[in-house]
């Protein structure tokens, strides 16, 4: 009797059916790799946009930007599109490329390790199945681990407290006395959205945010129209934007005019939408103009107006049965808290164990995740990760990035065919010389500045952000299979 297990093979596995898989997984197809399969471990595909379902959850990059150049979302209603739109958005990029055959849900990685002998990476599944690639491509995004912080007595709290990235709708908020713990990207959203429904409303504030005006425009059934029947002046509306948004970059480096008219315009608006004096020095930041994520909300600041709604900046110092001790020694009386706390940001892995040709890649993130362009790292052959240390931008969209990451990874497969290479793995020379100069390029930039932010880790190095414009970005990222060793 053979008792010798198959294991499933496949040319390319990818973990992650977000934006970045699945538009890895189209860029598959229209390369001619058909040999791939989307391993997700949700039910559904959607990454950020189908975890983030709370109230007002919506893209702070224009829509016009924030899609594939290969799948323009020539019918977005706004230029901010919400939660839902945007999982439309991704759902019908499956649809029209035909990706069902290789998406497979309720697929958690639990390990990943390459076979130094067969040359291959394997797999094992939550459920135990078991699987072979020859190459990886982890698209595991930077912000879909929620993170609540650990605070004294949360236990002992008697009422309803959840992440907003796991938000509770069968948690009914009307009438409810409300804490909004964290007040960043996520809370500029769901505070005007649920300030109106509640009795009361606090919103606790570590450090204040540098907003910038949103102005919305919602897009006419003519307009759409125009979109759908030339996309031409889609493209040119996006190149447009583009432009403007690579301009933009100027504004995250320390000194300089343009980060100087950055500050006012985020000021400006904060004068205008804010009359106390008191609220309006609470909620002006104290560190560099885009230390941290700059954020874009016209509602956020009225809310906070509303005699329901109170900002609280003693911060909390432990939980009680019915609410929130603050560290000024009053007593608050909850109902219901949201953690608006942000996510765990720093092991890009997760709880995912890689294991490379001699260590794990928490071994060998030790110091702080890196990564060549991004993407590869010494001793973990044939793996090429999207949106991986380095890579996220707070000036522009990251789809852009995505795609140009997703070229790198097709001319990798494609060149290594053509040149008859099974395996390969970056050179140490180069990976380290590539990230030495990426830190040294920080040194003038607002993301190394003096703030707390989940750019840096407790060291101070960056590691979240790239250093430079897209356009840049697209002009080092070339396939040279000369910065890697084959094997």
């Amino acid at each position: 009797m053979n008792n010798v297990e198959t294991i499933e093979h496949h040319e390319v596995v990818i973990l992650g059916a977000g934006f970045g898989g699945l538009g890895m997984a189209v860029r598959m197809k229209i390369a001619g790799i058909d040999d791939f399969v989307v391993l997700e471990k949700r039910p559904e595909l959607g990454g950020v946009w189908l975890d983030n379902s709370y109230p007002g959850a919506a893209c702070d990059t224009e829509s016009h930007l924030y899609c594939y150049s290969f799948h323009p979302h020539l019918r977005v209603s706004a230029m901010y599109a919400g939660r839902n739109e945007l999982l439309n958005y991704l759902n019908s990029l499956s649809t029209r490329f035909n990706l069902a055959k290789h998406l497979r849900f309720n697929s958690e990685i639990r390990s990943a390790e390459w076979d130094v002998s067969a040359r291959l990476w394997r797999f094992e599944l939550a459920d135990g199945s078991r699987l072979s690639a020859r190459f990886f491509v982890p698209a595991w995004g930077q912000l879909n681990r929620p993170m609540i912080p650990t605070i004294r007595g949360l236990a002992s709290f008697k009422g309803d407290y959840f992440h907003s990235a796991q938000w509770r709708h069968d948690v009914n908020l009307s009438g409810k006395r409300v804490a909004s713990i964290g007040n960043a990207a996520s809370a500029v959203q769901y505070v005007p959205e649920i300030a109106p429904k509640v009795e009361h409303l606090a919103v606790f504030q570590r450090s204040a945010n540098w907003i910038m005006p949103r102005n919305q425009i919602v897009f006419s059934m003519e307009q759409l129209d125009t979109y759908e029947r030339d996309p031409h002046l889609f493209e040119e509306s996006r190149k447009s934007l583009h432009a403007f948004r690579e301009a933009g970059f100027e504004r995250t480096r320390i000194g300089t005019n343009a980060q100087t008219e950055g500050k006012s315009l985020a000021l400006a608006h904060l004068h205008r939408q804010v009359s106390d004096a008191v609220l309006r020095e609470q909620l002006t930041p104290d560190y560099e103009y885009a230390c941290k994520r700059i954020l874009r909300s016209d509602d956020y600041y009225p809310a906070l107006m509303r005699e329901n709604v109170s900002l609280e900046t003693a911060g909390v110092e432990a939980f009680v049965e019915d609410g929130i001790q603050t560290r000024d020694g009053r007593a608050l009386p909850f109902d219901v808290v949201v953690f608006g706390t942000g996510f765990e940001s720093q092991a890009f892995q997760g709880s995912l164990q890689v294991r490379g040709t001699d260590c794990t890649l928490a071994q060998a993130w030790e110091d702080g995740p890196e990564a060549y362009l991004g993407m590869t790292v010494p001793g973990f052959p044939n793996m090429f990760m999207l949106y991986g240390p380095n890579t996220n931008l707070n000036h522009n969209s990251i789809v852009s990035m995505l795609e140009i990451q997703q070229s790198y990874i097709i001319d990798a497969i494609s060149g290594l065919a053509e040149a008859g290479v099974r395996a390969v793995d970056v050179d140490r020379k180069v990976f380290d010389e590539y990230n030495n100069r990426l830190q040294s390029a920080m040194a003038g930039s607002a993301f190394s500045a003096g703030c707390s932010s989940w750019y840096k880790n407790a060291k101070g190095k960056v590691i979240n952000n790239w250093a430079g414009t897209v356009d840049e970005y697209r002009t080092v990222t070339r396939w040279d299979q000369s910065a890697f060793g084959v094997i």
